[in-house]
């Protein structure tokens, strides 16, 4: 029986596929390597090395040199020897190495918490989705990939510096050329809550990347369309609960639903299969809600909160129907002077 997808291209017996078609702006090359295109190697003891090649340039290590044009024009996925005697894996870097190796002005967003924000936040092609703190651009490309030519990703950065940095690591993943940006990337130098409705933009997805992400909550509140989701990105538990709270407070959001990602790799060595000692633990955590419709408020929780909770010692804003607890009284009553 013959199937009917037998006849597309890189098929076994068909020609290979043609390279990614640039205004697909994937940041991925199909075929034999070409120059100005960045490689990743590896050698044996895992150390990783990025590079653009160019042609009559040598890339020089401990394990001596090795000359670009031994790279060029062959198809990724092969060895090759230094002048040394040094072996290095030879391919395209991955998004997610290409993220961790990269110039940093500010810290990344990794690629595991990028892939849950990406995931549970719900970027579609064609979204239009802001993104309050580029940071180095590690996220922004994730985004980018996610909505599309067809999509939006505005960006806002309160510093300069950062936002420079994250421009130049943007254009360098996607191939742009020189003073040119993704077409559906839109970076600006200023605060979200200011910028954003003076903008008068409406958006579908809203990240929240920043020190003090309650700050901008009713300028993501006027920004997102109805069925949006609010993503923020926060390091500590007093930032994840107070942002948690504030939404609440706001009224025009869902229950907020907060977690984070542990990633463990493993070794694997015959019957030597155990975790390996090290992991990606604790990064940040991610907190979600769903924009409510004008007018509109989620039904209250039912269930009561845990004792404690809302005491003498919480100092952040309460959820509707929580009072305030009633002041203590200066001294112990029943203690002597």
């Amino acid at each position: 029986m013959r199937r009917v997808n037998d006849d597309r291209p890189g098929q076994p017996g068909q020609p290979d596929a043609p390279d990614v078609p640039p205004e697909a702006w994937s940041g991925v090359h199909r075929g034999v390597l070409r120059e100005g295109e960045w490689v990743r190697l590896v050698d044996a003891k895992g150390r990783k090395h990025n590079f653009e090649l160019v042609a009559g340039k040598r890339f020089f290590s401990n394990k001596g040199h090795l000359d670009h044009d031994e790279l060029i024009g062959r198809e990724e996925g092969f060895t090759v020897t230094s002048s040394a005697g040094g072996e290095y894996l030879v391919f395209r870097p991955l998004l997610s190495e290409f993220v961790v190796s990269m110039p940093r002005g500010a810290a990344v967003v990794y690629p595991k918490d990028s892939a849950q924000i990406v995931a549970m936040a719900d970027i579609f092609p064609g979204a239009h989705v802001v993104e309050a703190g580029v940071g180095s651009g590690a996220l922004t490309c994730s985004l980018l990939r996610a909505v599309g030519p067809h999509g939006r990703v505005s960006s806002y950065e309160v510093r300069e510096e950062f936002a420079e940095v994250a421009q130049r690591n943007v254009r360098q993943f996607f191939g742009a050329e020189e003073g040119r940006d993704h077409p559906a990337w839109h970076l600006t130098i200023g605060d979200l809550a200011a910028e954003l409705p003076a903008s008068g933009e409406r958006c579908d997805r809203i990240i929240l990347d920043m020190l003090a992400p309650w700050d901008c909550l009713d300028a993501v509140g006027e920004a997102l369309r109805p069925g949006g989701i609010v993503c923020a990105y926060v390091a500590t538990t007093t930032q994840l609960s107070r942002f948690a709270e504030a939404v609440r407070l706001h009224g025009g959001f869902t229950e907020p639903h907060a977690w984070e990602s542990l990633v463990r790799d493993w070794h694997l060595e015959g019957l030597a299969v155990r975790p390996s000692h090290a992991m990606n633990g604790h990064t940040a955590f991610l907190i979600t809600a769903r924009r409510m419709a004008p007018g509109q408020r989620p039904p209250l929780k039912k269930r009561r909160p845990a004792p404690g909770a809302y005491g003498p010692d919480y100092t952040g804003p309460r959820p509707p129907g929580v009072p305030a607890p009633p002041p203590e009284a200066d001294g112990a009553p029943g203690t002597d002077g």
